[in-house]
């Protein structure tokens, strides 16, 4: 491609597909917003599914016939792609394979754009020597780089916009602030002593064993279950089935509320509000640590197994400074919610240790915000690669 109709500059393009969950767009468009946002960048984000992305994205708007939304320009990643001018630097999304037409222009510049393939987040401790290793592609004058997010400082580290964590802190110190929160999602004020704890899983047969345990326990509990697969497991609990945002039901202490879908800032705050957070795959796995309360993953799972790999990496670094029974009974709960315990029965001392957790996730999370943010990581990159 020697000429491209569309010439305007911009200094990154990102490409990703929306596959099931959101999992993998909720990370690229959080991305896109940091490079954008506190980095001043020109971004563009390639997306093949516009109506789903909507859903996550609900503010779009039209400017001069381009599609905006935070800084960022939105473009639809079609089967007949459009001859456009790359951008300085160019992440392919957890190994969603750039257009041809895309890459020979790549390859046409006059310096080569740096090129990233952002992997998907780990803490298995192969991914520090696997970081930043290349692929050079086998016809073009090409080099994929393989970025890794991870926990260590030999990886890109965590996505973390500015002034995150005060802006949590801010919102937690403000009991108004939980309130407002909580009536803007149709949820009524929670009784005194009341645990709010969010519920954002995948298809979870085994959650009506902890419901029982809720139901039947002493302290009201207001369960807050954000649109997604688990709603059904749920809603089945309390002899339902069919659902919808908005449906409320009780049963001994426990009330069950079914939220709309929310976008990332109010699920962000969700997350601040609640005493314990139940999270899933990678980008609400990361903003819950981020949060700084106790929480459990529900991780993606693998065949064989492999997912049991992925999970104890992380428990392994995650308990290693935590007060003992509080580190045994974070991974016998963990476990149990994976698949691999009673989950009913290991929630007693999972509870028993929450304020331990408390604590220790706000040490955590301080930890972790001491490294260098992922967005911040792939610019310093960038830069280094065209030097």
């Amino acid at each position: 491609m020697n000429a491209c109709a569309d010439e305007r500059f911009f200094d990154w393009d990102i490409f990703c597909r929306v596959v099931d969950n959101f999992g993998d767009i909720g990370v690229c468009w959080r991305l896109a917003k940091g490079l954008a946002g506190d980095h001043g960048l020109a971004v563009r984000l390639w997306i093949d599914d516009l109506k789903a992305f909507s859903r996550l994205c609900p503010e779009i708007s039209t400017v001069d016939g381009r599609l905006l939304a935070a800084g960022v320009e939105i473009r639809r990643w079609s089967r007949d792609f459009p001859s456009v001018a790359p951008a300085a630097a160019v992440i392919e999304g957890f190994g969603c394979e750039l257009p041809e037409s895309y890459l020979a222009a790549m390859a046409a510049r006059p310096s080569p754009s740096p090129w990233v393939n952002l992997e998907y987040l780990s803490a298995e401790r192969w991914v520090d020597d696997c970081h930043r290793m290349t692929s050079p592609h086998p016809r073009l004058p090409l080099v994929k780089h393989f970025f890794f997010p991870g926990f260590s400082p030999r990886t890109g580290g965590l996505l973390r916009e500015r002034g995150l964590l005060d802006a949590r802190d801010r919102f937690q110190a403000q009991p108004a602030a939980r309130e407002t929160l909580l009536r803007s999602l149709g949820v009524a004020t929670p009784p005194p002593g009341a645990r709010l704890i969010s519920l954002f899983a995948y298809e979870q047969p085994a959650v009506a064993a902890l419901l029982a345990r809720w139901a039947d326990g002493d302290e009201p509990v207001l369960l807050l279950v954000p649109e997604g697969p688990v709603v059904g497991d749920v809603m089945r609990f309390f002899g339902e089935h069919a659902t919808a945002p908005g449906m409320c039901r009780r049963q001994g202490a426990l009330t069950a509320t079914i939220l709309p879908f929310v976008d990332q800032e109010r699920y962000d705050r969700l997350l601040w509000a609640c005493d314990v957070n139940f999270v899933r795959g990678e980008d609400s796995f990361v903003r819950a640590q981020w949060a700084g309360q106790p929480f459990a993953w529900h991780i993606y799972r693998q065949e064989q197994d492999a997912h049991r790999v992925k999970l104890e990496a992380f428990l392994d670094r995650y308990t290693e400074a935590m007060e003992p029974t509080a580190a045994a009974a974070v991974r016998r709960f963990w476990l149990a919610w994976n698949g691999w315990g009673d989950i009913g029965s290991a929630w007693r001392p999972f509870a028993a240790a929450l304020p331990a957790l408390r604590a220790h996730n706000r040490s955590w999370a301080q930890a972790l915000a001491s490294a260098p943010d992922l967005a911040s990581s792939l610019v310093q990159f960038s830069r280094n690669a065209v030097k």
